[in-house]
């Protein structure tokens, strides 16, 4: 008991010998997603080149090559981002596309 009070004195709490194991968290990182254009026969080239400078920051050349590719093959990647960004990316998009209205299609996928 003396013993006791001694080591609380001192500020050492521990009354004898304890093993103490820390776990290191995982950390998990989060889904991402494919956000694409689906061609169609209506929505004009450039307009397509205008969404993928303004919603996905592509210059110039960049959209244009993703414009073409889905021209020819019917649907091309925009970017790959998590749920919440890729989500709101599509959103924009049809928001964007309906408000001109253009049949444009914008889809997102779990990569």
């Amino acid at each position: 008991m003396m013993a006791d009070e001694e080591r609380r004195r001192r500020g050492d709490n521990t009354p004898g010998t304890a093993v103490i194991t820390r776990t290191k968290p995982q950390v998990k990182r989060p889904s991402l997603y494919r956000v694409l254009l689906i061609n169609d026969d209506y929505t004009p080239m450039e307009f397509v080149v205008h969404v993928l400078e303004q919603f996905f920051n592509k210059n110039r050349e960049e959209a244009t090559t993703i414009m073409l590719h889905v021209h020819k093959h019917g649907v091309g990647e925009c970017g790959v981002f998590t749920y919440e960004v890729a989500e709101t990316k599509v959103t924009q998009v049809m928001d964007f596309a309906r408000k001109h209205q253009h049949p444009l299609q914008c889809v997102m996928e779990k990569k």
